[in-house]
């Protein structure tokens, strides 16, 4: 295991309420330094405390990858490991340690585990691989938002190392508000059109404000864009259509997408589950449980952030279950919601649903009828 120069980088803006958090996680690094672009409370008067560098500056106009980009320039020339986090991610301990072990001369980049969200219950949510460890030379920050590295140097960039026991989690501010992300996403694609997937995040971000036929439109673009090649974000695309006309009065158009989506992408979860979600809000028991199995069939989780958590939590049984319920096969019916509410238990909805699919195995098994109460 070699020795490193680390330095952890970041940018902020009236993060107070995370700072000392950030720092005890962040701390195991040899250096952290921070740009903050305009704070009004008391983040960088706790962050200096702490023994973070911190640079104020204003970034106009506020793009995310020119502020990262002058956050890096913070970073000694003689650094080994950059570290780019956010103050609202904490790593688990011995981060340092894991990162080192896999590192070698010559890297250019750790591929690390990351939770983006948590259930209600402190379960973890969507999880994915992230990339924003590098090397301290070559690499650059491109696009608005949703900014990701460039290799920018002379001839090919290191190899990607994978830390397996690295592990940083995302706790955000549930308040702070997304509404520079749409007018970012659209000077993104207007400054670099034949970029797939900020095309793809442009009919999302449609999607997350209801602008179903902008979302419709965008993302059939996404999908005739000739770079636009990579199954897992197609198959989102097709989702997310799928999803834009079941909103907007098509359940027929709908259907169609969530096929192609699992035609695109039958390793994936989510397209199954999506489609058997609509097919329970229309009542059809059977197609619930042949495309719920299919999910539940699929039991490793990918490490591309084309991952939701419903797909990875309870939904699937618990949709399973239902269809079970309501096609008289209570037994059935009563083992899936118990792998339901194993895997949400706290939800009061899931453990009364039990109870009733359990009383109805047994009446089912003495010969009497359900009782009147239905599962919701």
């Amino acid at each position: 295991m070699g020795k490193y120069n680390i330095c952890v980088y970041a940018i902020c803006k009236n993060e107070e309420q995370f700072a000392d958090r950030w720092m005890d996680s962040m701390l195991e690094a040899d250096r952290v330094v921070v740009l903050d672009t305009g704070s009004d409370d008391r983040t960088v008067e706790r962050l200096r405390a702490r023994g973070a560098e911190v640079t104020a500056e204003t970034i106009t106009p506020w793009r995310f990858d020119t502020a990262r980009n002058r956050s890096l320039e913070l970073v000694p020339q003689d650094t080994d490991i950059c570290v780019c986090t956010d103050l609202d991610e904490v790593f688990h301990p011995g981060w340092r340690k894991e990162l080192e072990k896999v590192w070698v001369p010559g890297a250019g980049q750790a591929s690390y585990r990351y939770t983006w969200s948590f259930n209600a219950d402190g379960s973890e949510g969507v999880v994915f691989w992230y990339e924003k460890i590098h090397a301290r030379h070559g690499y650059q920050w491109v696009h608005p938002v949703h900014e990701v590295l460039k290799w920018v140097g002379e001839g090919s960039p290191g190899p990607m190392v994978t830390a397996e026991n690295v592990q940083l989690d995302h706790h955000p501010d549930p308040a702070k508000s997304r509404s520079q992300y749409l007018p970012l996403l659209e000077l993104s694609v207007q400054e670099e059109p034949g970029d797939d997937r900020n095309v793809h995040y442009l009919g999302r971000e449609y999607m997350y404000k209801g602008r179903w036929d902008d979302c419709i439109r965008t993302l059939k673009g996404h999908l005739a864009m000739p770079t636009a090649v990579w199954r897992d974000e197609r198959a989102a695309s097709m989702r997310y259509i799928a999803k834009s006309c079941w909103e907007k009065g098509d359940p027929a158009q709908a259907r169609d997408w969530y096929l192609r989506a699992i035609t695109e992408a039958p390793h994936l979860r989510e397209p199954y589950t999506d489609l058997a979600l609509m097919l329970y809000q229309q009542g059809e028991w059977e197609g619930v449980l042949y495309f719920t199995a299919c999910a539940l069939a699929i039991t490793v989780r990918p490490r591309s952030y084309i991952c939701e958590a419903a797909a990875w939590g309870s939904l699937p049984h618990d949709l399973m279950a239902m269809a079970f319920y309501y096609t008289g096969a209570y037994k059935e019916a009563a083992e899936e919601a118990r792998k339901a509410l194993a895997l949400e238990p706290g939800s009061e909805r899931l453990k009364s649903n039990l109870e009733i699919m359990e009383q109805a195995a047994r009446g089912q098994e003495n010969g009497l009828r359900s009782g009147s109460a239905a599962p919701q």
